[in-house]
């Protein structure tokens, strides 16, 4: 059992859960998941490593409550335990190999949509204490739906945000504030975007219009996290690789975006299913329906 030893609300229906896991906290690196289970029953859900102290042997994860399963673990409270906790798995973050000296030569623009922020979080931290320069654009629809904000402000070398509403920073996509800031005189090396999958298809479309190198992370198309099920199959520069063994990052201007965002639909059928057999379940109707996610 891996306790829960905080639980923070960090905006509506997203969770923080730093979970006590010491070999994972030795062993992960930015860009890496770990796979999840509320209970022995519990269905097994990827999320990406949003923090991790070795020393301390916790690590965090950031939770958006949707689903039957995501609303299971965060109900879990402080104290509490998850099932299972496995990981780090997935292959870390590219530049985690690259030689630190030319590293250094570079500067990286993270852009983050969301609950992308959390995934986006530890890559930034891993390239600030290395004295690395790194700036951040993080997106939301409002401004009650920004996350993680000091954290990321502590790390990044600038910190834009934007919103849909215009209600803080920058008034409209994450992709305007981009082409700003490329237009703007700032030189970039690199772009890492890290959110829905609608947002990292035009982040792509607008830094290939730049020659911008740029990778984006698939976590989201993720099921079972070993590529035994085939769910997370996508097409990266004409060939079919599998997002959990081969990424979960890839090359933004090789991915057939279209076809991973069908990809990614294919499942709300299943759980819309599963979300009224809980429903039924909370209201004591018996249910035969042969699903339990």
């Amino acid at each position: 059992m891996f306790r829960i030893v905080e639980k923070r609300e960090l905006a509506q229906d997203i969770f923080q859960l730093v979970i006590e896991a010491p070999r994972v906290a030795r062993s992960a690196k930015p860009g890496q998941f770990v796979i999840v289970r509320s209970d022995e029953r519990g269905e097994r859900i990827p999320l990406t490593i949003s923090d991790y102290d070795a020393q301390q042997g916790t690590v965090s994860i950031v939770v958006q409550a949707i689903g039957v399963s995501t609303k299971k673990i965060c109900s879990l409270a402080h104290g509490e335990a998850l099932a299972d906790f496995a990981g780090p798995l997935g292959r870390p973050s590219d530049f985690v190999h690259e030689d630190l000296e030319e590293l250094k030569k570079k500067k990286f623009l993270f852009v983050a949509g969301g609950v992308g922020t959390a995934p986006v979080y530890p890559q930034v931290k891993w390239l600030h204490d290395r004295a690395i320069a790194a700036d951040v654009i993080v997106g939301a629809k409002n401004s009650a739906m920004h996350i993680m904000t000091e954290e990321m402000r502590s790390v990044a070398g600038n910190l834009y945000l934007t919103t849909d509403d215009g209600s803080l920073g920058y008034h409209g996509l994450v992709t305007g504030r981009l082409k700003e800031l490329v237009d703007g005189g700032n030189r970039y090396d690199e772009v890492i975007a890290i959110g829905p999958m609608i947002m990292m298809k035009f982040v792509a479309l607008t830094t290939k219009e730049y020659g911008l190198k740029t990778v984006v992370s698939l976590n989201t198309l993720m099921v079972d996290g070993t590529g035994m099920c085939g769910a997370c199959r996508v097409t990266v520069g004409g060939k079919t690789l599998f997002t959990c063994v081969d990424g979960p990052e890839f090359d933004g201007h090789q991915i057939d975006f279209d076809e991973a965002m069908r990809r990614q639909g294919m499942y709300r059928t299943l759980e819309e299913r599963a979300r009224k057999i809980a429903e039924e379940r909370a209201a004591g109707h018996k249910c035969n329906i042969g699903l339990d996610r």
